[in-house]
């Protein structure tokens, strides 16, 4: 089943809609009139999303994915020591220099723990969850606005490169490949060799 996690995530809980990040000039794509009704939800969810993503790939971090039902403080969980510039970078972009959005943050990380759980096997693990963001990342770092720094944050330089930007076959055919080297593997895996 293929699921758009960004999609689900955005009409679940009523931003306006997010618009794909223009590789060449690291913009939205939109009218510049629109940007600013919609700039936390273009800042928030794609970056709470690719927070999560490496949160969950190591075994720790999918476990506790696995094992929490809400929590009030995954944004301290999957940016640890950076969660107050992450708050900070994003309410810049946002222009919300008078709102605190770590509540809506979680409240986005806690929909994607429940969206994912909704679309995961009852008895899915670790791997399942490593898996599951693996096939969201492509389509999530189309939507992540490239001044945010999020690989700086998240210490994966990767996440910031134009090139996840880029739709097309030839683009498709390299993020697949990218994707094949990247398969998670658990530390059971692991101790099993």
């Amino acid at each position: 089943m293929s699921v758009n996690l960004i999609k689900i995530i955005q009409e679940n809980l009523g931003f306006s809609p997010l618009h794909k990040i223009d590789p060449a000039t690291g913009q939205p794509v939109t009218d510049k009139d629109e940007v600013v009704a919609y700039k936390f939800s273009q800042a928030a969810i794609p970056a709470v999303l690719t927070g999560m993503y490496r949160y969950v790939q190591t075994d720790e971090g999918a476990a506790d994915f696995l094992n929490i039902k809400n929590s009030n403080d995954w944004i301290g969980k999957i940016f640890d020591d950076n969660r107050k510039e992450a708050v900070q970078t994003i309410s810049a972009y946002a222009l919300q220099s008078n709102e605190d959005p770590v509540a809506k943050m979680n409240a986005i990380a806690n929909e994607t723990v429940k969206v994912v759980k909704e679309n995961l096997a009852a008895d899915a693990g670790i791997k399942e969850v490593k898996n599951f963001f693996n096939d969201q990342r492509n389509n999530i770092l189309l939507y992540l606005p490239a001044e945010l720094k999020m690989g700086e944050l998240l210490h994966d330089n990767t996440l910031d490169d134009n090139t996840n930007k880029m739709e097309g076959p030839i683009s498709s055919l390299m993020q697949s490949i990218g994707s094949v080297f990247s398969k998670p593997v658990t530390g059971d895996e692991i101790k099993e060799q």
